[in-house]
């Protein structure tokens, strides 16, 4: 059996740091999802990949105090800071877990399986779907949001060649680590190998040109993560890249170009389990 693909961004304070603010330009679409998907008060709610907490914290605002999210992640180091941003707001609906989803004994039966730039990274997205699946309930709901890096190449023009020459380098890097850099399209194939019923699937990205738009920052701050492995596959240099000049030449290159830039795109799928 293929070995689920290691974090693509790298475990780092910048990382986890990258994660929030990434996850502040993604939230109005999140929110969103989560409504359509059927996310209500009450709910039992198992989130995967939890990371910094954002999407679990978010889950606990939808669920309310009498329902709960579980939160799991791999990396035990990060779910410290969630607890702590679950704290310092007040939550005492949500708790966080170390260790593979997969693997560990859950209880209780959830009412919904979230999860957000997670599929992307395990080996077997289906298999993993059809597990995640069982902890499930009747009736409950399979809700997961991911990028497709596939998509993001066709968002760029030949007006904007930083852009276009970023989204290449970052297409390359995710495919060399061995991520599914399409699974947001992907999901659909996903879900119904999983044995699961086909998925309402939407597609959004944050989007911006004005010159004040934080979307800049936060390609910039990307970049910064995966200038190691872009010197490490021989894609480009740190003098190529030019970190500390980046978002301030994206900027410049939307204003002069008058085209806006866009971060990577979200598909977004849900479907409800049968039995």
């Amino acid at each position: 059996m293929n070995s689920d693909t290691q974090y693509t961004m790298g475990r780092s304070e910048a990382e986890t740091k990258r994660l929030i603010e990434n996850a502040r330009l993604y939230d109005e679409m999140t929110r969103r999802f989560l409504l359509r998907s059927g996310i209500a008060k009450g709910m039992r709610v198992l989130d995967v990949g939890s990371g910094a907490g954002d999407v679990a914290l978010t889950l606990a605002e939808f669920v309310g105090s009498d329902g709960s999210v579980v939160g799991v992640d791999v990396n035990a180091k990060i779910l410290e800071t969630a607890r702590d941003r679950a704290s310092a707001a007040g939550f005492t609906n949500v708790q966080f877990i170390a260790g593979d989803v997969r693997s560990l004994e859950l209880s209780d039966t959830f009412d919904a399986v979230v999860g957000r730039l997670v599929l992307m990274y395990i080996a077997d997205p289906a298999d993993a779907l059809k597990q995640l699946a069982m902890h499930l309930r009747p009736g409950g709901i399979v809700a997961f949001q991911e990028v497709d890096l596939a998509l993001h190449k066709a968002l760029a023009g030949p007006d904007t060649p930083l852009l276009s020459k970023l989204i290449d380098w970052e297409c390359i890097v995710f495919e060399r680590t061995g991520a599914h850099t399409d699974m947001g399209t992907g999901m659909y194939r996903a879900f119904v190998e999983a044995g699961l019923p086909e998925p309402t699937l939407h597609l959004e990205t944050p989007i911006g040109g004005a010159a004040a738009w934080p979307g800049y920052e936060q390609r910039a701050a990307t970049f910064r993560n995966l200038l190691p492995l872009i010197e490490t596959y021989g894609i480009a240099t740190a003098e190529e890249l030019d970190i500390e000049t980046l978002a301030e030449r994206l900027r410049a290159e939307a204003v002069v170009s008058k085209q806006p830039v866009t971060l990577p795109p979200h598909v977004t799928a849900h479907a409800v389990k049968v039995v």
